[in-house]
């Protein structure tokens, strides 16, 4: 495991609500366009926790210079699972918010989750904001395109726009942004460093919070972020994944999508696990026995 350093922000807000979690690998257009939308579209308390995988693109240098920023560093890519426990360490905010370095966020986004937040009653929930994406990766995403990089980003006509597509809050709430209490995290564990460098490594904490009797896994159509996509996944060699959840957990990720969390379903409550069929228990136990024979 890569040595780990911890850098303190110079400047720290006194009470944060949110410490907002951002993990980064030689992405400093992104990274940097990120931080200003938040600093730009934020009315809530936060601060700001940056792990640097690598930094050879100058991210390094130009988080020190940001008196705002806590930041742990890796001179190797430890990937986004130790990237988040590190993070941890130095996140002092109830509520931690993930957010990936690839997306920008937008007015009124942090407000929706405090104001879900403070109206729930229980620390035992999980929630995620919506992603308008150039191409909707999934049920749970706003397709509408406004570029799928900094190069065609269309900024402007974003944050003139983004209020006028109708969504609905939904079901399961996996990936980032996501916001979880501190408390909750650390029951967890936080996030699970054996799937390194990260594939399934959201499914499998929403799993680890289901177990712990979280049954709110809400994802807020108002709370809006554009994401570029996926742009880091897109150059790691990644581990197996969906074999290492089985492993894990006796299932595929998508049963616990479909059955247990209803992943895009629009929301209608705190949920309950469907029964599963058994045509999916007996895939979820030929992929078991087969486990073995996969490398």
């Amino acid at each position: 495991m890569e040595e780990i350093q911890y850098f303190p922000a110079k400047r720290k807000l006194a009470s944060p609500y949110f410490s907002i979690l951002i993990p980064s690998w030689n992405n400093l257009p992104y990274l940097t366009l990120c931080v200003n939308s938040i600093r730009l579209h934020s009315v809530v308390p936060f601060e700001l926790v940056v792990h640097l995988n690598e930094s050879n693109d100058g991210s390094k240098e130009w988080v020190e210079a940001q008196e705002d920023i806590a930041f742990s560093y890796s001179q190797k890519n430890v990937g986004v699972c130790h990237a988040m426990n590190a993070m941890r360490d130095l996140a002092s905010a109830d509520y931690l918010l993930y957010l990936n370095d690839d997306m920008y966020v937008l007015p009124g986004w942090d407000v929706a989750l405090k104001n879900e937040i403070d109206s729930c009653g229980t620390q035992k929930f999980f929630f995620s904001s919506t992603m308008i994406e150039p191409r909707a990766q999934s049920n749970c995403s706003i397709e509408a395109n406004f570029g799928n990089s900094i190069e065609n980003f269309q900024e402007e006509k974003l944050i003139h726009s983004y209020r006028q597509f109708e969504f609905h809050d939904w079901q399961g709430s996996t990936w980032p942004p996501n916001v979880v209490h501190k408390d909750l995290w650390d029951l967890v564990g936080g996030y699970s460093v054996e799937f390194s460098p990260g594939m399934y490594s959201d499914p499998d904490f929403s799993m680890k919070l289901w177990n712990q009797g979280v049954r709110l896994f809400k994802g807020l159509g108002k709370s809006r972020v554009y994401h570029f996509g996926s742009i880091s996944v897109k150059r790691v060699k990644q581990n197996k994944g969906y074999y290492q959840f089985i492993r894990h957990w006796g299932m595929t990720s998508s049963t616990l999508s479909k059955y247990f969390l209803r992943r895009g379903d629009t929301f209608d409550g705190p949920l309950s696990q469907r029964p599963i069929p058994s045509m999916v228990q007996l895939k979820n136990l030929y992929y078991r026995l087969s486990l073995p024979f996969r490398k």
